[in-house]
């Protein structure tokens, strides 16, 4: 027996009793080594310290989109994967797995799709358009709905390509299914404030009589959301907004102009509160308030001279930041040269 291989029998053998005679003591060797290194990873797998992933690459044929997935995948066309199509190309592989869970059940599918739907469209195209040898790379988990939200929200909040829209639509349905209308518990649980939960609450809730104003409605963004918001009370505005969404959406699909978001809110804050005006400034006499559609103040005009208009905003009469704005716009229409 060669030495190498009299070490590896002596290193195996050193835990067994064979006889009273005691076993002389050796510098460990590479098989103790390799032994105890495999007992350590062992035990860290038992502990939870280290957690196996399982990759797998299957036909994407065989993956459905989790129903709770929060991308709209009807969107998905080769413009807004040109990215991935390009870079899997030259590639020639997919590089980052999708998160998959197995299914139960369904003759037609072995899994469905967490986070991924992007690479899963992407891989899909190119086996139809000359790349059939391609795969679908997959992460599969174990994972409860709430849990595979969570994990869908952290992996796409940072992107890009996905919409506020498709986001706050996700929400707003995860706010019901997983934490029974509780906001508080699900900015909690997604690590978010409030506010910030809010303004996408927001945007999915904006009724669809209003939104149909927009060529483009996923375009909308959580900033519009605010102004859009205000059109909806009190009763007599909200109704005057509808009436002007219908109107821009007749008009478009009759073949007028396509409009960008700005200017559809544009249209509709005009239409729906017109700025109320007391009257020019004079150089001289008392101030003049210029008030909201119901009444409530909203800036004084304190004086117009040679060096300009003194204004002052009352933030605290009652009227909204919108009207405040829609306000200040009139006057730099009037008096801006």
């Amino acid at each position: 027996m060669s030495r190498k291989n009299s070490g590896f029998m002596a290193d195996l053998a050193a835990g067994i009793d064979l006889s009273d005679q005691p076993v002389p003591q050796r510098r460990p060797g590479i098989a103790a080594n390799v032994l105890t290194g495999r007992s350590n990873r062992l035990a860290e797998l038992t502990s939870g310290v280290i957690v196996t992933r399982t990759h797998e690459l299957v036909d994407p044929a065989r993956c459905r989109m989790w129903q709770g997935h929060n991308r709209d995948y009807g969107l998905l066309n080769e413009e807004r994967c040109a990215d991935l199509i390009e870079s899997m190309k030259s590639q020639g592989r997919q590089e980052i797995p999708a998160v998959v869970r197995r299914i139960q059940g369904d003759p037609s599918f072995d899994f469905e799709v967490i986070c991924g739907a992007r690479r899963h469209w992407t891989i899909s195209w190119l086996r139809s358009h000359h790349y059939p040898d391609f795969k679908f790379l997959v992460d599969v988990r174990e994972i409860g709905d709430e849990e595979a939200f969570r994990l869908a929200d952290l992996e796409n909040r940072a992107r890009d390509d996905l919409t506020d829209l498709e986001r706050a639509r996700d929400y707003l349905r995860a706010l019901e299914l997983y934490y029974d209308g509780r906001q508080k518990t699900m900015a909690e649980r997604l690590k978010v404030s409030e506010s910030w939960l809010t303004r996408y609450l927001d945007l999915a809730r904006l009724p669809q009589e209003l939104t149909r104003a927009f060529p483009k409605p996923q375009e909308l963004s959580i900033r519009n959301a605010i102004a859009l918001k205000g059109f909806l009370k009190p009763e007599e505005r909200r109704a005057r907004a509808f009436a002007a969404a219908e109107s821009l959406a007749k008009e478009r699909e009759g073949g007028g102009q396509v409009l960008a978001p700005v200017d559809v809110i544009k249209a509709l804050s005009i239409a729906v509160d017109p700025p109320k005006r007391s009257g020019s400034p004079k150089r001289s006499g008392k101030p003049i308030t210029v008030s909201n559609g119901d009444g409530k103040p909203v800036l004084r005009v304190e004086g117009n001279d040679r060096k300009g208009l003194r204004i002052t905003l009352l933030n605290r009469g009652g009227a909204s930041r919108h009207d405040a704005e829609e306000a200040l716009r009139a006057l730099l229409e009037e008096h801006w040269t």
